[in-house]
């Protein structure tokens, strides 16, 4: 119908990214203004404001469960919150200076840091290094992991998206033609 539910407001910054929980009742909105909020949909209330980050949240995501959200920030931190008390798990992933944070928490619990022309893969319950996805000429811009864990998809400055087994850790698609950057994949 094109209509409008709930306008959500209370961010002193602009709004990044956002997140749908597994069960489509919670909306997630990270911020420039460093923290990130939970929404309820059906009442269209906040829910919960997740304040820790020192720097812009640039990306956040649930995982499949919809119990936890993991934050990545211009910090150079990734962090992993409980959704039903909006506290952090004591869970942070500190990234080099160098690095920019995209971060992303799916159904193998690994989040994803991105660097200049690689993909980190990283456990967010042990904050353990699992590996290097590399193969991009330009930035890496987004990242994603498939609905059942198995594959991981790439988006990069360069034009192209790449499709990774999340087990193998291999390239298995290269996927090229745009003429230029991919912003996002889903």
């Amino acid at each position: 119908t094109g209509q409008c539910y709930h306008t959500f407001r209370g961010h002193s910054a602009e709004i990044v990214c956002l997140s749908f929980n597994p069960q489509s009742t919670l909306l997630a909105t990270g911020s420039m203004d460093t923290t990130a909020k939970l929404w309820d949909l059906e009442k269209g209330e906040e829910v919960a404001t997740l304040s820790g980050h020192s720097a812009e949240i640039i990306t956040l995501s649930f995982n499949t469960t919809g119990d936890k959200i993991i934050t990545g920030s211009f910090d150079h931190t990734v962090a992993v919150w409980d959704v039903g008390t909006g506290r952090e798990q004591n869970i942070w992933i500190k990234m080099p200076k160098n690095n920019n944070v995209v971060a992303k928490y799916e159904l193998s619990k690994e989040a994803i840091q991105c660097p200049c022309w690689s993909v980190q893969l990283w456990n967010a319950v042990t904050g353990a290094h699992i590996a290097t996805l590399a193969g991009h000429r330009k930035e890496v811009l987004d990242v994603c992991f498939d609905y059942a864990g198995q594959r991981i998809a790439t988006a990069s400055a360069d034009g192209s998206a790449r499709v990774y087994n999340a087990e193998t850790k291999q390239c298995i698609a290269k996927l090229e033609g745009h003429e230029d950057e991919i912003s996002k994949v889903s």
